[in-house]
């Protein structure tokens, strides 16, 4: 299960993606990424196997920062990547879930 939320306010000056907040969670996460443009967004989790676990977002986000809330169903202890493509910028993070 996800949940958007967009800050509004100042455009960033580069793209970005955050660290998870808490880390490690149980039962939610937050995970943040900043645009500079309007762009196509995809957000997925994968397992340390490298299968696609979760999508969290695949649609077009406006330029600003943006925070997605993951809350994993189904999902085993341990630690897992989320990974944000957006235009040419790409980049993979780490984040553990406890029960």
């Amino acid at each position: 299960m996800t949940s958007v939320d967009d800050d509004g306010g100042d455009v960033p000056l580069s793209f970005a993606l955050a660290q998870n907040y808490p880390n490690p969670f149980n039962p939610a996460t937050t995970i943040a990424f900043d645009l500079t443009e309007r762009t196509l967004v995809k957000l997925r989790v994968f397992d340390v196997t490298g299968r696609e676990v979760a999508v969290l977002a695949d649609q077009v986000f406006q330029a600003g920062t943006h925070k997605i809330v993951f809350t994993p169903i189904g999902l085993a202890n341990g630690v897992y990547f989320y990974r944000i493509e957006a235009g040419e910028f790409a980049q993979t993070k780490k984040l553990t879930l406890l029960k």
